[in-house]
C-alpha cells in the first residue's frame, strides 16, 4: 500500500532527534509538510531539515514555558498554512533516586510533568480548537511509553507517571471529539535506541534491557514510522483512542 500525505500539515514535537526525528523524516518522505519543535539541539534540527530536502522546517520552542508553546504553535500553523496532525513526541526522562532531598524530588517531578504532560495537553487544546474553529478533521498522536502501563524503575517514577497521564488524555480526547472528526492515538514504545534512553542503558546495561524482550534486538525509532504514517493518513480513524505498543513483547496485555 502506497500512502501519500501530500497536502497534510503536521507538527512534531521533539523532532530533531530520536523517535521524533524518524517520524518527521518518514512523514516528509510521504509528502507531508512538517514543522519540528526542538529545544536546544539546533545542529541536529538543521540536520533533519537538510535530510528532508525542504519538506521540514525547524522551530525552537521551550516546552517548559506555556506562553512560548502557545506563541510558537500559532507561528507554526501560520508557517504551514494550517494544521492537520499534531504529534506529541517530546519528553524528558532523568534518573532521580528516591533518597534525594525532598525539594529536589519535587522539582524533578514538576519539571518532568511540565514537559511530558502539560505541554502535550496545551498543544492538544490548541490543536482541537484550531480544528473546530475551521470545521475540519484533525488527528492527534501522542507518544507515551510502556512505562505508562507496567511502571518503571523507581529512579524513573516521574517519567512513567507522566506518560500514564498522557495515555489517559488520549482516550479522553478520542471519546470527546470523535463526532467532530478529530481522532487521537497513543504510541507506547518500550526501550528504543535513542539518546534519551541511553542514560538508562548506560546505568543498567544493554543486556539488562534485552533480557526482557521476546525479540533479539532493541526497537529502533524507524520501527514506529509506518503506523504513524497510517494514522496521519486518515486510514486508521476507527482505531481512535487506541494504544499501540512497540516493545518486542516485553509487555503484553
Amino acid at each position: 500500500m502506497n500512502i501519500s500525505l501530500a497536502s497534510k500539515k503536521i507538527i512534531v514535537t521533539g523532532g530533531s532527534r530520536g523517535i521524533g526525528r524518524a517520524l518527521a523524516l518518514g512523514l516528509a518522505d510521504s509528502g507531508a509538510e512538517v514543522v519540528i519543535f526542538y529545544s536546544n539541539s539546533e545542529a541536529q534540527a538543521e540536520n533533519v531539515v537538510e535530510a528532508a530536502k525542504g519538506m521540514i522546517q525547524p522551530m525552537k520552542v521551550d516546552l517548559a514555558n506555556t506562553k512560548d508553546i502557545s506563541y510558537q504553535f500559532k507561528r507554526a500553523v501560520d508557517l504551514l498554512g494550517g494544521l492537520d496532525v499534531l504529534i506529541n513526541n517530546a519528553g524528558i526522562a532523568k534518573a532521580v533516586p528516591m533518597d534525594v532531598e525532598e525539594d529536589d524530588f519535587l522539582k524533578h517531578w514538576e519539571d518532568t510533568f511540565r514537559v511530558n504532560t502539560t505541554a502535550p495537553a496545551l498543544l492538544s487544546y490548541l490543536s482541537v480548537n484550531h480544528f473546530t474553529k475551521h470545521d475540519q478533521k484533525g488527528c492527534l498522536i501522542h507518544v507515551s511509553s510502556r512505562a505508562a502501563f507496567r511502571g518503571d524503575t523507581t529512579d524513573f517514577m516521574a517519567y512513567g507517571a507522566s506518560k500514564g497521564a498522557l495515555m489517559s488524555m488520549n482516550r479522553t480526547l478520542a471519546r470527546g471529539f470523535g463526532k467532530q472528526g478529530i481522532v487521537s492515538f497513543d504510541l507506547a514504545p518500550g526501550f528504543t535506541k535513542t539518546d534519551m534512553a541511553q542514560d538508562f542503558i548506560d546505568q543498567y546495561g544493554e543486556d539488562f534491557v534485552k533480557s526482557d524482550l521476546a525479540l533479539n534486538d532493541i526497537t529502533v525509532a524507524e520501527d514506529l514510522v509506518p503506523i504513524v504514517v497510517l494514522m496521519a493518513s486518515g486510514k486508521m480513524d476507527h482505531a481512535t483512542g487506541g494504544t499501540f505498543h512497540f516493545n518486542a513483547a516485553s509487555y503484553v496485555h
